[in-house]
């Protein structure tokens, strides 16, 4: 005669299973970011005649005196704004427009610099830093 107990609930030890998922988890975490899908694309030729015309640009600089330059124009910074519209007159309202400005200004001032520049109609405008 078989003496076994068949009320007995035998446990389910799961903790070697975690381990081993864990580590195969890491090794994937690890792994997955440096795969890299190659794919071989053949690109167009395009004409070598045809090249990009630069657009013109326009560079707006200001010191910590509140100078304005524009290109060889000196320009007082109370007077800016009328003197700006004078300049712009003759520039295509898509030109390139980049505003240097030197650290030690105040916020508002370069501010106000480029609420003039877009009351002009100029729509691209940025900020230049050194870095």
């Amino acid at each position: 005669m078989n003496n076994f107990n068949w009320d007995e609930n035998p446990d389910l030890n799961i903790t070697p299973l975690v381990d081993i998922m864990l580590v195969l988890l890491a090794i994937l975490m690890v792994t997955a970011p440096v795969v890299v899908y190659h794919e071989e694309i053949t690109l167009p030729r395009g004409s070598k005649s045809a090249k990009v015309q630069e657009d013109s640009k326009i560079e707006i600089r200001i010191d910590k005196a509140q100078v304005i330059y524009i290109q060889d124009n000196k320009y007082e910074f109370k007077g800016f704004a009328d003197n700006f519209r004078l300049f712009s007159n003759g520039y295509d309202k898509n030109t390139q427009i980049s505003i240097r400005a030197d650290k030690n200004l105040l916020y508002d001032n370069i501010m106000y610099v480029l609420k003039v520049v877009k009351e002009a109609g100029f729509v691209r405008i940025s900020l230049v830093t050194d870095g």
